[in-house]
């Protein structure tokens, strides 16, 4: 798989994820936040089950050897569904949207810079500064009262 399809393919995903919080927020309108996030997951969990059994490689066996950290994704993605849920209706999606960037710009960062849970360790340094702050400072021009 080229570079350039996986940066197509994340910025694809990333329009997704745009899209994803306003539709929930509206959902929420008429089940709830809670329940909201919920049938999100519960979609979402319904589809990757029949793709991961109809074009998978892996095996569900292997859930047996992980580390207890490694089932965590779903907890931290139940959360950041949940809050965009909340967040979106009060702040609107370019605000949210932009502050999660930013959010997720600084952890990786930090996760790369320690090379945190495995991953190839890339050092801090100040163009990354800048880029985090020029971000921040990009969410505070897209915020509105």
């Amino acid at each position: 798989m080229s570079n350039l399809f996986l940066l197509l393919a994340i910025f694809i995903g990333g329009a997704a994820a745009t899209v994803q919080p306003p539709i929930n927020a509206r959902l929420a309108e008429k089940v709830g936040i809670l329940e909201a996030a919920t049938v999100s997951f519960l979609v979402g969990t319904l589809v990757l089950v029949l793709v991961s059994l109809s074009v998978g490689r892996g095996s569900f066996r292997g859930i047996l050897q992980v580390e207890w950290w490694q089932l965590t994704g779903g907890l931290f993605g139940a959360f950041f569904v949940t809050l965009t849920i909340l967040a979106v209706p009060k702040l609107g999606t370019g605000t949210v949207m932009a502050a999660l960037i930013v959010a997720q710009l600084a952890t990786g960062v930090v996760f790369d810079h320690f090379g945190l849970f495995g991953m190839r360790q890339i050092p801090f340094d100040l163009g990354r500064l800048a880029g985090v702050v020029l971000l921040m400072v990009g969410v505070a021009l897209i915020y509105r009262r």
